[in-house]
């Protein structure tokens, strides 16, 4: 072989990295000004409606909440191997919910029996729980669970001839605020779709693949839906903290013979917003601003812990997957559903911003794979670099990537887009979880590129199986954590208030036992279970959940009588 060989091929092979660089130049380009639009969009839209809005109207509060009267609400959790969490997801939401009239409906299925025993656990305890069997086994998908809650949700409205005037969907590891129920019951029935931001529980900062959790919902759910919501009028549900009008529900059975979640789409949630503006339903993403009781550790761990109250908009709150698998997992689920199976749906129907949001939606399919080729051309040409300086490589071409050339013009550009999205970032992500977080949310990107390359690569595999192969696609279960009653920073409630919470008896009753209480001095329970108010099993649950020995833990152990 001729010894100039290989040095020649070297100087190919170089000359087709600077070309893939040009390459991956232009398409981080393209989609840099596509974020850089969204970011001055937003700051623009902030500055007119504080120089116009803001001093026009005052803010809505927490009074004008309250003061409205309650209509009755239903809630919908759909519930698959989640034996871990729903339980004591189920004791905090009662126990959060400033509202009366509501009811719980949790959607299982008949092969997933530990499931089933924890919410009949809680059924017995909460008289306003609902537990739905669906017909046949799981997994199938979250829109099949959901459709059959939705029709026990309309079977309960025709057998107590009261109709639900919202009903909002909830995922079994939510953490919801006081006055949710409340927001949604101000805006209804005027609103038919209203979303609550989402964000994740803080993490330690170690936790890298969940802080990417944190970084990515604090901005979308801070920036990107507020722009959605106003350049297209169309708002996506995130799956969780979504209200539906009762009429909004409605029209979508009858345009989908009584099937209003899409079971041939894995994002359900995403596909049930386009649908609702497409139908010219009014949508809204709530941003009402509340107070949020944290305790967070300060100088990444090293410091003191603090309990700081921080007002931030009313939304939900869980913890995201922290391990590497678990993650590319669900957001292959995501990458799936919104990307293949929206643009098979859906298409390019629409508005042009529509459109252009729809873009947004779908451009992850290549540009994840984009910062992958672009961290290879880096390793690429630092080992070159290396070469040149040891004399180990000669023979190369004029090069491309000279200083004034366009690919080099191009990659400043990126630089300051780059430095620009790491500040947005940083800014939105401090403001949410503080200065700690605000910094770890750079190093942060580069472990959430990764993430969605592996997401992006395993849906394009599901995808490309299923319309080759015929491989099912099913519910692709994500395993979840529920916080500690420590983690929520939770107030322990006194005993009338525990049983009131559950229905398991009214207000008068409360009184009328308080009253003797009073004047006899006798433990409320047992003045309860005497008159024939309570039964003596919901009085030991009741304790027992009280004093941390059921699936929540109160903050101090006083004795059932000094409880009102």
């Amino acid at each position: 072989m001729d010894p100039l060989y290989s040095p020649f091929l070297l100087a190919d092979y170089y000359r087709v990295l600077e070309w893939l660089t040009a390459l991956v130049a232009v398409l981080v380009l393209v989609s840099g000004l596509d974020d850089l639009f969204i970011d001055i969009y937003y700051w623009v839209r902030e500055a007119w409606r504080a120089l116009t809005v803001r001093r026009r109207y005052a803010p809505l509060t927490a009074a004008q909440l309250r003061e409205r009267p309650e209509q009755p609400m239903a809630i919908m959790i759909p519930a698959w191997h989640e034996y871990d969490v729903i339980a004591p997801m189920l004791a905090n939401m009662v126990s959060t919910l400033e509202y009366q009239d509501y009811h719980i409906f949790v959607g299982t299925y008949p092969n997933d029996v530990r499931t089933i025993e924890e919410v009949e656990r809680m059924r017995r305890r909460y008289r306003h729980l609902i537990r739905v069997e669906v017909p046949h086994d799981g997994p199938t998908c979250k829109a099949d669970c959901l459709n059959w809650v939705v029709q026990a949700v309309f079977k309960h409205e025709r057998l107590h001839e009261r109709a639900f005037a919202g009903i909002v969907l909830h995922d079994s590891e939510d953490v919801v605020h006081p006055l949710e129920l409340k927001y949604y019951n101000y805006l209804l029935p005027r609103m038919d779709f209203i979303q609550l931001p989402v964000t994740s529980l803080e993490r330690q900062w170690y936790e890298l693949v969940a802080g990417t959790y944190m970084d990515e919902f604090a901005e979308w759910h801070s920036k990107d839906l507020v722009v959605r919501e106003s350049i297209a009028k169309v708002v996506p549900s995130a799956g969780v903290g979504t209200c539906f009008s009762l009429r909004a529900l409605h029209v979508l059975c009858e345009n989908t013979q009584n099937q209003p979640f899409n079971v041939d789409s894995l994002t359900e949630d995403y596909d049930i917003g386009n649908r609702l503006g497409q139908l010219g339903m009014k949508q809204i993403f709530g941003r009402f601003e509340v107070d949020y009781v944290t305790r967070r550790s300060s100088w990444f761990g090293l410091g003191k812990d603090r309990v700081n109250t921080l007002r931030l908009p009313l939304g939900v709150r869980e913890f995201f997957p922290d391990t590497f698998r678990t993650a590319y997992r669900q957001k292959a689920r995501w990458t799936l559903g919104i990307g293949f199976q929206g643009w098979e749906q859906v298409g390019w129907r629409g508005s042009l911003a529509t459109k252009y949001l729809l873009y947004r939606d779908r451009k992850g399919l290549v540009t994840s794979f984009v910062a992958m080729l672009g961290y290879l051309l880096v390793l690429n040409f630092l080992v070159f670099f290396a070469a040149y300086e040891f004399g180990w490589w000669t023979v190369h071409y004029p090069p491309m990537l000279h200083p004034g050339s366009w690919v080099v013009t191009v990659m400043a550009i990126n630089g300051l887009l780059l430095i620009w999205r790491m500040v947005q970032r940083a800014y939105f992500v401090t403001h949410m979880y503080g200065w700690e977080h605000g910094l770890l949310s750079v190093p942060r990107m580069i472990v959430g590129n990764f993430i969605n390359a592996a997401a992006a690569a395993r849906a394009w595999k599901l995808f490309l199986s299923n319309k080759l192969f015929g491989t099912r696609l099913v519910w692709d279960k994500t395993m979840h954590d529920f916080p500690s009653d420590e983690q929520l920073v939770q107030t322990r409630q006194r005993l009338g208030e525990v049983l009131l919470s559950w229905r398991a008896i009214d207000s008068e009753q409360l009184a009328n036992a308080l009253r003797l209480q009073s004047e006899s001095r006798r433990p409320l329970g047992t003045i309860l279970v005497d008159n024939g108010w309570l039964d003596h099993a919901t009085l030991d649950e009741a304790i027992a959940f009280q004093q941390g020995d059921s699936v929540f833990a109160g903050l101090d152990s006083h004795s059932p009588q000094e409880h009102a």
